[in-house]
């Protein structure tokens, strides 16, 4: 058996800590469910960077271009997310809520996902729970209870990987991660069903009987 893990990366430089970070997450990922004699992981990378022309034209149009439509498809039918942004002005950046933004609402519920961001200092990790985790609750995905944020001063090397704060994070966030890939797939929640009342109908059940 195969499992999917689809790994959304916002980053804008080439290369970039946004991308090393996921790259890491990933590594990790495979490493713990190794471990559990787990499934084989088909992992797929989505550079939200090279698809930024088509998301601005799906804003627009309303309709994805292939590129863009390849990769909603295999966020949307992934068994797990990994999702990573650069933080910008205190939260996620534009290009990572506006990919979001195109997949529809009820696509991603049920899904795992770890959450994951990148910034220059530490201060800024707060945007994991107060902007990545509202949104993602929006979307009723399932979040992992560990977030992973990366300032500039976590990429130092640590002579003792035990004693490594990131590491300490990657492993714990993968960890939480890691039951949801090697359990038996959960089935999706059902898309929830809306109901429309015409406004003429809703003003003639408010009007007294004659």
């Amino acid at each position: 058996m195969t499992r999917k893990l689809v790994v959304i990366t916002a980053g804008l430089g080439r290369p970039s800590s946004t991308r090393l970070l996921a790259d890491r997450l990933v590594a990790a990922t495979r490493e713990q469910v190794a471990e559990r004699s787990g499934p084989d992981l088909d992992v797929q990378v989505v550079e939200l960077r090279d698809l930024a022309n088509e998301i601005a034209q799906n804003m627009v149009t309303g309709f994805p271009g292939p590129r863009l439509r390849t990769a909603i498809d295999a966020a949307t039918s992934a068994d797990a997310l990994v999702a990573v942004t650069p933080v910008f002005t205190g939260s996620y950046s534009g290009l990572f809520k506006s990919f979001f933004d195109v997949i529809d609402k009820d696509a991603l519920a049920g899904v795992p996902v770890l959450l994951a961001a990148t910034g220059g200092t530490p201060r800024h990790s707060l945007v994991l729970d107060h902007a990545m985790r509202p949104l993602f609750a929006y979307l009723r995905a399932t979040v992992m209870p560990t977030g992973v944020y990366a300032a500039t001063e976590d990429w130092g090397t640590a002579p003792d990987p035990t004693e490594d704060p990131l590491a300490l994070r990657i492993t714990r966030a993968t960890a939480e991660l890691t039951p949801h890939l090697t359990a038996a797939p959960a089935p999706r929640p059902a898309p929830a069903r809306e109901t429309f009342t015409p406004l003429a109908q809703q003003l003639a059940a408010l009007t007294p009987d004659a």
